[in-house]
């Protein structure tokens, strides 16, 4: 094999939430050797070791100097972002890190510095902006075919706020609540599908659980500078869902029971304290005492975040987890992008491509800070009651398909 297309000897910073979601890909797609990992957790570096083989690291600065591990997956809580990119950085290690890149533009542009400074790539993912359906409604925008895109409309309602949390994930201020960790998905697939500059943002958050002290819904209005604009709303207060109107196909492409969100909530109920919700959270992630490996094949539909259309001058363009639906004059046609092997292969794609072929990466630094700049936009207008100017937007990058 060439050697410049050996797989990318990854190590994994952090073993909670997302690194158990991202486990189907990174430890089945072949361009990708899980190499080394660390987490506070002995026994979840103990459970990687022996399920993947790679090494189980006792500290961040370990895992980030071994010479083995060319890319870190900085998998970490929000609020550490910052300290683990520029900690990889410092030892010349690319980066794949979490949504939300981070919790302010300064910590976002002093990770940039830092990766510049190393000369290391930084890719911020995985937000569902990756999803082939997204792309390919992106292609067939730029294909001209049916004018300028005019409006779009994406809206999600889920059990979000009720699922096992630690206490953080319910203080705004340490990066908790709906705004942080999903308007990053919607905020992404909307400037992808936009052009990506926004000029203001007006919006609105919910507060209504005082026993969840975090914004749990937020709705906004995003103006861009191309004269298009896009309404985001998300709920996650846990009583309507709106996964029915995507074919009853659940965000991991897979068929969702209707009862969920009413069985998150009497688990919810059932739970006596913080510290038994923490728990619950630990033991369901990889190396817990509930944890059960995915052995399940790709799922015949792709990932989504809930509905999304876009409303081009001759036609508008419906996201499903198929494919994109193409509502014309002349009917209704579906195109369905090509399938990968295995969950989220996308990721890897882009991954691939920066790793392996030089090419930038769509999912930059610079376009997830603009992505968290319209985010904190969403936060400061529902404090302020008024529409917030945003200064540090980006252009969409050309995407690979």
């Amino acid at each position: 094999m060439n050697p410049h297309k050996q797989p990318i000897r990854l190590g994994v910073l952090g073993l909670g939430r997302a690194f158990t979601l991202m486990i189907p890909t990174l430890s089945k797609d072949p361009r990708v050797a899980l190499a080394a990992c660390f987490d506070p957790n002995a026994g979840a570096t103990a459970a990687f070791a022996k399920a993947f083989g790679g090494v189980a690291h006792t500290s961040a600065e370990a895992l980030c100097a071994d010479p083995n591990v060319e890319w870190i997956y900085v998998a970490t809580p929000h609020q550490l972002h910052e300290e683990h990119v520029r900690l990889a950085a410092s030892q010349g290690k690319h980066v794949l890190v979490e949504k939300p890149m981070a919790l302010s533009l300064a910590a976002c542009a002093r990770m940039q510095a830092a990766c510049e400074q190393a000369g290391t790539q930084m890719i911020v993912g995985h937000s569902h902006s990756f999803n082939a359906p997204v792309s390919h409604a992106k292609a067939l925008i730029e294909s001209g075919q049916w004018g300028r895109v005019c409006m779009i409309h994406a809206m999600n309602f889920t059990d979000f706020l009720y699922r096992p949390r630690r206490p953080e994930e319910l203080d705004t201020a340490k990066g908790g609540g709906v705004v942080f960790s999903q308007a990053a998905h919607q905020v992404d697939i909307v400037r992808l599908l936009a052009g990506g500059d926004v000029s203001s943002v007006y919006a609105r958050t919910g507060s209504w659980d005082p026993t969840r002290p975090t914004e749990g819904a937020y709705t906004a209005i995003l103006n861009f500078r191309s004269g298009a604009f896009a309404n985001v709303t998300y709920n996650g207060y846990g009583f309507f869902d709106s996964d029915p109107w995507m074919a009853g196909i659940g965000e991991m492409g897979w068929p969702k029971d209707v009862n969920t969100h009413r069985l998150t909530r009497e688990k919810h109920l059932a739970t006596k304290d913080e510290a038994a919700e923490a728990r619950r959270k630990a033991n369901r992630n990889f190396g817990g005492q509930d944890y059960v490996p995915d052995v399940r094949p790709s799922p015949a539909a792709f990932q989504h975040f809930g509905p999304v259309v876009v409303s081009c001058e001759h036609a508008d363009l419906r996201l499903t987890p198929y494919g994109v639906e193409i509502h014309d004059t002349h009917g209704v046609c579906l195109e369905a992008p090509q399938r990968g092997p295995v969950p989220r292969f996308e990721v890897v794609d882009e991954l691939w491509s920066v790793a392996r072929d030089g090419t930038p990466p769509v999912h930059s630094g610079a376009w997830s800070a603009a992505t968290m700049e319209v985010c904190l936009a969403i936060l400061e207008s529902g404090k302020k009651r008024e529409a917030i100017i945003l200064e540090h937007q980006v252009p969409v990058p050309p995407l690979r398909l």
